[in-house]
């Protein structure tokens, strides 16, 4: 019989069990005059691991809204199904989608109640209103939310979100004498902004690449102009006469 060593019997040994982890990747969105753009990576890893190399972040939750998930992918996952059972829900109730709005305070709801045990992952929702405008609102782990005009979460947060407030708000440029910044940037541009966001970060973050997926969200009634030359798009709406849902996905460098 072994016998204890009598240190460890007579002081107090800790245990300790983390239940989180970081599985990199990174997402972001754009709200135009009457879309959104929604996007994320598909790369899954673990420190230096890679768990997969196609670990979708971007989700359909209606033809009006997309939700991006960042963080901790289990706690993603389990997220994004228990908000589409409470869409669900709400559509068999009232016979329609709920409002973008209404999404993000449910959202807000839902992270606040888990607050002492949150679900580690920030949360990016976009879409369009019922105003016809695009937006886009962006929450932490326990529920802090805003509407915002673009916003970076994830690995690369940091190397991307610079680029944006400089490419989106037009931070640390001077406008032309006699003119103005746009306060909309057109869909064409937005899409070129969010290629070259993730190309640059694959380059420079070991957690993100891959694969790249795109989503964009159109108001009703607004035609598919700047969109003509995509190869590759593929149309996710359910409902006719209203708004409109696509999807295009590229390549990331897998190194």
């Amino acid at each position: 019989m072994t016998i204890p060593d009598m240190d460890s019997v007579a002081h107090p040994q800790e245990r300790r069990f983390n239940p989180y982890t970081e599985n990199g990747g990174t997402i972001l969105a754009i709200a135009g005059a009457d879309f959104s753009v929604i996007a994320g990576d598909t790369r899954q890893s673990e420190g230096y691991s890679i768990q997969t190399r196609y670990a979708p972040k971007v989700f359909r939750l209606t033809d009006r809204a997309v939700l991006a998930v960042n963080g901790f992918a289990a706690d993603g996952n389990m997220f994004v199904k228990k908000v589409k059972q409470r869409l669900e829900w709400y559509r068999h109730a009232h016979a329609k989608d709920m409002p973008l709005r209404a999404i993000a305070r449910l959202i807000q709801t839902m992270l606040y109640g888990r607050r002492f045990f949150p679900y580690y992952v920030y949360n990016i929702l976009g879409g369009v209103e019922e105003d016809g405008t695009g937006a886009v609102y962006s929450f932490d782990p326990v529920g802090s939310y805003e509407r915002e005009a673009c916003r970076a979460a994830g690995a690369a947060q940091s190397l991307v979100q610079p680029f944006l407030d400089n490419q989106i708000y037009f931070k640390n440029q001077q406008a032309a004498p006699g003119t103005s910044h746009p306060s909309h940037l057109p869909l064409e541009t937005v899409l070129s902004i969010v290629i070259d966001s993730f190309t640059s970060a694959t380059e420079r973050h070991i957690e993100v690449g891959d694969g790249l997926e795109i989503f964009i969200a159109l108001a009703k009634g607004r035609t598919l102009q700047g969109m003509e030359s995509i190869r590759g798009l593929q149309e996710l709406t359910v409902t006719e006469d209203g708004e409109r849902l696509f999807v295009m996905r590229r390549d990331l460098k897998k190194d």
